[in-house]
């Protein structure tokens, strides 16, 4: 998502990189939440592939500490994913003028899209490899990732992306790895959901098994679209044609 667009936003006195493709402003916009090392530059191509198959306006924002964001106020907690969907992300929300959106949320963002809809008006939630339970697959593709970023290079990599890699990576691994996490579970905040949902996730996702769709599927009110696509835990960069399909079609059937 390129520069152009770029919005100023700011949450808690602490300025947070945004940006907007603009759209129809007659319908709801897609506001996108990334991964848990991701930014809005690490959506790539597909804010532009969204825009251009629904008409619709699109939004990313980086959370604090990713990107060209500033650092979080405190460091992380198990707590953050309620503190983004439930303080940050309204306050967001208000200033870019998106009310009641489409969340599309990948990763850590699908969580963190699924609890804010459960307590505030969402068109509809479009969901990317969400967790809602922590598996034994997932902590050991955390414990690879670590490896890679001590050890190969992954720094390197995240820093062409993010003021403050070492903000962004530890931020998000010692939250997964902490073992007071394990018992985590967004089940109960995925049964207050009553907005239409899209589920979406990779047959081969290192990070996580289908059974993490399953229980959304089990636990929300709303009507659930299902797709399981070839690959990994970015099935929007994997599979992006299929995926921006999907997502414009259920677009279509919404405000």
């Amino acid at each position: 998502m390129t520069a152009v667009g770029a919005r100023a936003v700011t949450v808690g006195g602490r300025r947070i990189e945004a940006a907007e493709l603009a759209g129809d402003p007659a319908r709801r916009p897609l506001v996108l939440l990334h991964e848990g090392l991701g930014s809005v530059a690490l959506w790539r191509d597909f804010p532009q592939r969204l825009q251009a198959a629904t008409g619709r306006r699109v939004l990313a924002f980086s959370r604090f500490g990713h990107g060209r964001s500033e650092p979080p106020p405190a460091p992380r907690t198990p707590a953050f994913f309620h503190e983004e969907a439930l303080d940050v992300l309204p306050e967001l929300l208000a200033q870019l003028d998106a009310a009641e959106p489409l969340l599309v949320g990948h990763s850590d963002g699908g969580s963190i899209a699924l609890i804010h809809a459960g307590r505030h008006p969402v068109a509809g939630l479009a969901l990317l490899a969400p967790h809602v339970v922590v598996e034994e697959v997932t902590v050991e593709a955390i414990r690879q990732t670590r490896a890679a970023y001590v050890d190969d290079g992954l720094r390197d990599r995240m820093a062409r992306h993010h003021d403050d890699p070492d903000a962004a990576f530890w931020g998000w691994c010692d939250v997964w790895l902490d073992p007071a996490f394990r018992g985590w579970s967004l089940e109960s905040d995925a049964e207050r959901v009553d907005a239409p949902t899209l589920l979406i996730q990779g047959a081969d996702d290192p990070y996580g098994t289908l059974d993490q769709l399953d229980r959304i599927e089990a636990r929300v009110r709303g009507p659930v679209e299902r797709l399981v696509v070839p690959g990994g835990h970015s099935p929007h960069l994997e599979q992006p044609d299929v995926v921006v399909a999907a997502i414009a079609a259920f677009a279509g059937r919404l405000p």
